[in-house]
């Protein structure tokens, strides 16, 4: 089975230099080792007439997603700066859209959905209507991180009637608790999201 056609969107979450570089301030383990199976699966996708879209945290200086303002994470992805950049050995088309998430100081897990940090509030990006208006049915996810933004994106995606799946070697985890990324892809599955290894065809 070819897993890339005219309906089908390639959705590369987060490969972004924060987290795929080693010196980034949110490094994932294994974070720059999945970029060369993405480039492939980037060639693939192009070659098989689907459409390629990026999505990347664009966080402002301060936020109540930082551990400085009140949540969690530390300072990761601030706009313009280069851990929000895309990895370097990143092969996007220049034409390919790119999805920026969080820029009002969100919580911006998802690429379809952001969440106000202080009300709860969640509020749609341009994603779905980008897939909507290309006559996506089909989504494959790849990137970063496996129990964060990967998991979020592949669960709303299911969510609003996709068929989903992750590329389980072209993901990689955070594992702020050891094994959160295996229980993210059995939360994936069990939501209907399909995992597939990039050697099937």
């Amino acid at each position: 089975m070819q897993r890339y056609s005219p309906g089908t969107a390639l959705v590369v979450v987060d490969v972004q230099n924060d987290f795929a570089d080693p010196g980034g301030s949110l490094a994932v383990a294994g974070g720059s080792a999945i970029v060369a199976t993405v480039n492939r699966e980037i060639a693939m996708a192009r070659n098989n007439g689907a459409l390629v879209v990026a999505t990347q945290d664009w966080h402002p200086e301060s936020t109540p997603h930082f551990a400085k303002d009140g949540g969690i994470w530390p300072v990761h992805c601030v706009a313009g700066t280069w851990g929000a950049a895309l990895h370097p050995e990143l092969a996007l088309p220049d034409d390919a859209p790119r999805v920026r998430k969080g820029a009002g100081g969100e919580d911006g897990y998802s690429g379809f959905t952001m969440r106000d940090p202080v009300t709860g509030e969640t509020v749609a990006t341009e994603l779905e209507d980008l897939l909507r208006d290309a006559g996506i049915e089909r989504v494959v996810v790849v990137g970063l991180a496996t129990d964060y933004c990967v998991k979020a994106t592949a669960l709303d995606a299911v969510r609003l009637g996709f068929e989903t799946h992750v590329l389980t070697d072209a993901i990689a985890a955070v594992d702020l608790e050891e094994g959160d990324g295996e229980r993210a892809l059995d939360e994936m599955g069990a939501a209907g999201v399909g995992t597939w290894r990039t050697v099937m065809r």
